[in-house]
């Protein structure tokens, strides 16, 4: 009985399709975290000698499986150029299925071979990973487009669809986890448990406030509501973003952005953007449901397919197979599958959720 219930309960899963432009956001996103610290630090930068790291790059271990170690110490350049060219075709949302691999080779090796990695480039790594099932099951050309199958998945893209889902739900626990450690750990420190920390943050000269807007940082900090709702204000949206993991789909656009305004500002203040990036790649996989995708970008992907060079490389040439079979040699001559009757909901109305997103709802 409980063997059926779960492959009845699979089923009902992987006949939703996950490959909408919600992860196709959060992949771009995240790869310009990486993206945008290659394109503005010298190679030079990257690679010194620091106490306790005296070579460079840092090969031992696993990282030796990095770029930067796998090619010769002398083109350390090069390895940087590769990566960056590599980095604009994922971020570009072109065949996710072929640059998913790629894009978690290339954040892990950022992470583990260059000399003073951050946080946000860790987080890069391991979203890049997660994303990896997601990812090889797509068949689009562009991660912004429709789903390939044009309707419920089926055949073999069922399975894919139901390991695309389950990662989704482990990406969306390691997100809210995150989260539930920074807000929680925060509260072991004197400054932060008394609400005075942003006091010394935004003052510090070296990680403090950009001189553009330190008069007005100064003064806000000059309060004592100023500096409490600066230091509490992060860690109670911190703590609602563990909450996102249960939120009710209409509570959900609320947390994201809030999420999104304090990655934002923790970008401008302290010159963190690559963090701020990767931050709001999570953000979008925690709180978008799979299932909805984003309506601007629908339009946009439109307005790109309709122009003469969106057409050339979006054409796929017949009998390639994808996720969702063979394709027809025009896309449009393909037959749109039988519609199926939509199951009503217990309370006589149309269900809004899809059951594979209840199982990411957590």
């Amino acid at each position: 009985m409980l063997i059926a219930r779960l492959g009845a309960f699979a089923s009902r899963v992987s006949s939703v399709s996950p490959w909408t432009n919600v992860y196709g956001v959060a992949r771009t996103l995240i790869a310009l975290g990486t993206l945008s610290t290659l394109l503005a630090t010298g190679t030079e930068s990257l690679f010194l000698p620091a106490q306790g790291v005296p070579d460079y790059p840092k090969c031992e271990g696993p990282s030796a499986i990095g770029i930067y170690c796998v090619m010769p110490a002398e083109n350390l350049g090069l390895a940087r150029l590769v990566s960056i060219l590599v980095l604009l075709v994922v971020a570009s949302g072109w065949r996710p299925r072929y640059t998913a691999i790629p894009h978690w080779w290339i954040a892990f090796s950022f992470q583990a071979n260059v000399t003073a990695p951050d946080g946000g480039d860790q987080i890069t790594a391991v979203m890049a990973l997660l994303m990896i099932p997601i990812a090889l099951g797509d068949g689009r050309t562009w991660h912004w487009g429709a789903a390939p199958d044009r309707g419920a998945p089926e055949g073999r893209s069922r399975g894919w669809s139901l390991y695309a889902w389950s990662a989704s739900v482990v990406i969306r626990i390691q997100v809210a986890g995150l989260y539930f450690q920074s807000s929680v750990a925060k509260l072991s420190h004197t400054e932060w448990a008394d609400g005075t920390s942003l006091f010394y943050w935004l003052r510090d000269p070296y990680f403090g406030a950009p001189g553009w807007i330190a008069p007005l940082t100064d003064a806000i900090t000059r309060t004592s509501y100023g500096v409490i709702a600066l230091t509490w204000g992060p860690l109670v949206i911190e703590f609602a973003m563990v909450l996102g993991l249960f939120a009710k789909r209409s509570v959900r656009p609320y947390l994201l952005a809030a999420g999104l305004s304090l990655h934002f500002f923790i970008g401008l203040l302290m010159g963190l953007g690559s963090f701020a990036f990767a931050m709001f790649g999570c953000l979008v996989l925690l709180l978008r449901p799979l299932d909805e995708p984003f309506g601007w970008v629908d339009r946009l992907a439109g307005r790109w397919r309709s122009t003469a060079l969106g057409q050339k490389l979006a054409r796929v040439p017949a009998g390639v197979r994808t996720g969702a079979g063979t394709v027809p040699a025009d896309p449009e001559e393909a037959e749109a599958p039988e519609k199926q009757p939509v199951p009503a909901a217990r309370n006589g109305s149309r269900s809004a959720v899809h059951p594979a997103t209840d199982l990411a709802k957590g």
